[in-house]
């Protein structure tokens, strides 16, 4: 792979390419697709969408929407520092082409931005309750009528091939969907490749999907202009964009550092912990008399949290410095936190998270109640959808269907395609949305 192509302005829906040297520098193509998302109801959404603790009334605790700016915030400064390194060692791309440091930036914090654009409410357990639903569910009656690559990729529902979907499908005026730049599809898309075969290796890319299959001529449309590598003849699946990695480890060093803090803030973690474990991560860059000024918690905390952020950006910088050649020819097989000199730290740090965090008491009980609320949302809204394309629609039925949006297409000659959008709508919903609906359903309307 070369950077040239890599770094492609081409917007989705485009017939020419853009050169960044005619660009205006005032309103960069790469800035311009940050805007499309903050601007976008899917993300504003994530308002309203559990981190890790669901539903939690608790002012400093994550949603989806503050994770993903602060994964956007770490993501520029990630792309920054690498675009300085990258423009160094390829000098053309600057004085030829005119790309600047600030490219790399653009481009990872954008893709950043949108990384959890796509999933449903109540966190991964959501994902996964849409995927039992056609697994052992009431969804399994349509294994039959579907291709073994459709029913999977409903089985194995993925957030991320639905953020593809957003960020690209057609819909009543928005051709292109939100129009984003070949390089932040790129860099968004962490799994290049279709739902079957399961991991058919260990590369990092093989972990799970990026694209549905109603989304796989598009996909192939950006890996080409891109020039990512194909990497099976047997299956659609590529080399992932090497900014990806980058998207990758933002995100790491995120949900690393910023579930253990609120862990701390919530009181499931003692705050001895967080000066055992993060001192090790930060301990050349540690003020001690600093530390020990801060009167609060909070501020304490946050103070570890800055200096950890800080080091572990710097040290995946140096990760991807040292493996470009291989990140350029698709043999880099890990993500770059797994060749972290703090690789232990990182995995304590983890341990201690799932233990007094993902598998508490209140996160797990919301988890529950979420795994009903999906399973009753689908199971009404697809009877109302296929009863309604087979001209056996009951007064019920019709009613349901009042209450779907206009701007998702229910009304498919493809089973497929019918399943997939009311899967679709369903992972649109709040948090909050997705309990209003369920309790309509169940005749709550108050």
């Amino acid at each position: 792979m070369n950077w040239e192509q890599l770094l492609s302005l081409k917007r989705f829906g485009d017939t020419n390419k853009r050169l960044r040297k005619e660009q205006d520098e005032t309103r960069l193509g790469f800035e311009v697709d940050y805007d499309r998302i903050i601007f976008s109801s899917e993300f504003r959404s994530l308002q309203d969408k559990t981190q890790v603790i669901p539903l939690s009334q608790t002012d400093f605790v994550h949603t989806r929407l503050t994770h993903s700016l602060e994964v956007s915030v770490v993501g520029r400064s990630l792309g920054r520092k690498v675009g300085v390194k990258i423009l160094e060692k390829h000098p053309h791309l600057q004085s030829v082409h005119g790309y600047q440091a600030n490219d790399f930036g653009a481009i990872v914090a954008t893709a950043a931005l949108a990384h959890d654009i796509g999933n449903p409410p109540f966190g991964h357990s959501g994902e996964k309750a849409i995927g039992e639903f056609f697994k052992t569910g009431e969804g399994k009656q349509y294994q039959s009528q579907l291709t073994d690559k459709q029913y999977q990729d409903l089985c194995d529902f993925e957030g991320n091939a639905n953020g593809f979907k957003i960020l690209t499908q057609n819909r009543p005026g928005r051709k292109g969907g939100l129009r984003m730049s070949y390089a932040t599809l790129g860099a968004f898309t962490k799994y290049p490749k279709e739902s079957l075969p399961k991991k058919p290796t260990t590369h990092i890319a093989d972990k799970k999907y990026g694209f549905f299959q109603s989304d796989k001529d598009a996909f192939v449309d950006v890996a080409n202009e891109l020039g990512l590598i194909k990497r099976s003849n047997d299956h659609i699946s590529f080399s992932r964009h090497p900014l990806a990695y980058l998207v990758e480890a933002a995100d790491d060093i995120c949900y690393t550092i910023i579930d253990f803090e609120d862990g701390i803030n919530l009181g499931l973690i003692q705050e001895e912990y967080a000066l055992e474990y993060l001192s090790k991560v930060i301990r050349e860059n540690i003020i001690a008399e600093n530390y020990y000024a801060l009167s609060s918690r909070e501020d304490r905390i946050g103070y570890l949290r800055a200096l950890a952020i800080g080091a572990l950006i710097n040290d995946a910088v140096d990760i991807f410095m040292d493996n470009e050649d291989a990140i350029l020819n698709g043999s880099f097989d890990c993500g770059l936190l797994d060749k972290s000199k703090y690789d232990a730290q990182i995995k304590d740090i983890i341990k201690i998270s799932i233990e007094n965090v993902y598998q508490s008491e209140e996160v797990v009980d919301k988890e529950i109640a979420g795994y009903q609320i999906i399973n009753k949302l689908l199971g009404v809204y697809t009877a109302a959808v296929n009863n309604s394309y087979n001209g056996t629609a009951s007064n019920y039925d019709k009613l349901i269907l009042t209450r779907l949006p206009e701007t998702i297409n229910f009304k498919s000659d493809n089973l497929y395609q019918r399943l997939l959008s009311v899967c679709h709508y369903v992972s649109l919903l709040s948090d909050s949305k997705a309990i209003q609906n369920f309790k309509k359903i169940e005749g709550v309307t108050f």
